[in-house]
């Protein structure tokens, strides 16, 4: 039986994306019992690749840390992602350099590339660099200037022009199919910038819209006692505080532990788990009796369901979980990260899902009464479609099997 090599890149900071690449990669299988899938990704997704028995190759050591530079560079719940992007040149060359060296020695059928910007564009630049059918996963389009500077306003042009130009280009320069995870509402519509195109009508030319993608099935988490007996916990009150995979947000698990003791005053018998997750040491959260400070958790959807409750950072792939979940939370977007404050608000907003904060202008005080109203509130968010992971599968199986 002839092998399909599949190279799977997961390029995205933190967490979120690796759970959905597992998903497709999944479905991939299914659909083709010869496909042999390897992996590129940086930590933290690599530890995760591994706990899962993936095939991590031992080149992704030798990957940028992207992770580690939005640490470093986060300050006092800020995180300028568009600034992070715009120096990340000699970074991102590196790593199109790790993935040439790579497909010189080992040959594969296809490569996926999930947020790989920096494979995109050299792509698109460099005719004689593509020799291989690749595929490109993006779940947001465009980068919003987050701050009236000019400096700001600058880099968010750069990145938005070079976005633009990358997904203008025509094969066989660019990429042989591109996935937007998502729909085509979740992009605004408006221009990249000033003569650049309109991003939705950009994305609906060039990109194949999949739905969402969820590492589990939301209808097996609607029995909330079931979940709960399942993980331990009792029939108390219970909140869940995560800030991702990330360290960036790791202020906001400050901000839940002080307000604790307010919320407890209301409710008798309140349980709070505060999960830090891999690049955040728990120990660095000082937390009052009563409330847990965990670690990385696997399967934090199952402690989300579990919730009546949660308080989590911006990030797209616990929102869009706790959307489906049907679950009341209040998401906290990184100030000046223009992922989170521009394209998951937009699409919580569009979904009526959660309540977003501002964390410069809550106080523990403002956090108890807004926990408070929404505590185990019945909501009303808008059907999702969850079916994703299938759809995407569908349309790599086809790039692969044109390209054997």
């Amino acid at each position: 039986m002839d092998r399909k090599r599949v190279l799977f890149i997961s390029g995205s900071i933190g967490l979120g994306h690796i759970g959905r690449d597992l998903a497709i990669a999944q479905a991939l299988c299914k659909l083709d019992s010869r496909v042999e899938i390897s992996w590129l990704a940086e930590d933290p997704a690599s530890m995760v690749l591994v706990q899962a028995g993936e095939n991590l190759l031992p080149e992704a050591r030798l990957l940028a840390h992207a992770n580690a530079k939005l640490d470093n560079a986060a300050k006092n719940y800020r995180a300028n992602l568009a600034s992070m992007v715009a120096k990340m040149g000699k970074e991102w060359k590196g790593n199109t350099q790790v993935v040439a060296k790579l497909l010189e020695k080992e040959h594969f059928d296809l490569v996926v590339g999930d947020e790989t910007y920096e494979l995109a564009i050299e792509v698109s630049g460099n005719p004689e660099f593509k020799r291989f059918p690749f595929v490109m996963i993006f779940d947001c389009v465009g980068a919003d200037s987050v701050s009236h500077g000019p400096v700001d306003s600058i880099m968010t042009y750069m990145v938005n022009r070079i976005w633009a130009k990358a997904m203008q280009a025509k094969p066989p320069t660019a990429a042989d199919r591109s996935l937007f995870i998502g729909e085509p509402e979740d992009i605004p519509d408006k221009k990249f910038g000033f003569m650049l195109p309109n991003r939705r009508q950009l994305a609906v030319e060039t990109l194949d819209f999949v739905g969402y993608i969820l590492p589990f099935n939301p209808p097996d988490y609607v029995d909330k006692p079931n979940v709960r007996k399942a993980l331990g916990y009792d029939d108390g009150p219970l909140i869940v505080c995560s800030i991702g995979g990330t360290s960036a947000g790791k202020d906001l698990l400050s901000l839940c532990a002080k307000t604790y003791p307010l919320i407890k005053e209301k409710l008798a018998g309140l349980r709070m788990v505060l999960v830090c997750g891999p690049l955040l040491k728990p120990d660095w959260i000082q937390a009052p009796e009563g409330v847990e400070v965990r670690g990385y958790m696997p399967e934090l959807y199952k402690h989300l369901a579990a919730s009546d409750l949660c308080i989590v950072t911006g990030g797209g792939t616990v929102t869009l979980e706790l959307t489906a979940l049907r679950k009341p939370f209040l998401y906290f977007p990184l100030k000046k990260h223009f992922e989170q404050e521009g394209a998951v608000a937009y699409r919580c907003k569009r979904h009526g899902a959660g309540v977003r904060m501002d964390y410069e202008k809550t106080s523990p005080q403002v956090l108890a009464r807004v926990v408070l109203e929404n505590f185990g509130k019945e909501v009303h968010y808008t059907d999702i479609p969850t079916d994703g992971a299938k759809k995407a599968a569908q349309l790599i199986q086809q790039v692969l099997n044109k390209a054997i």
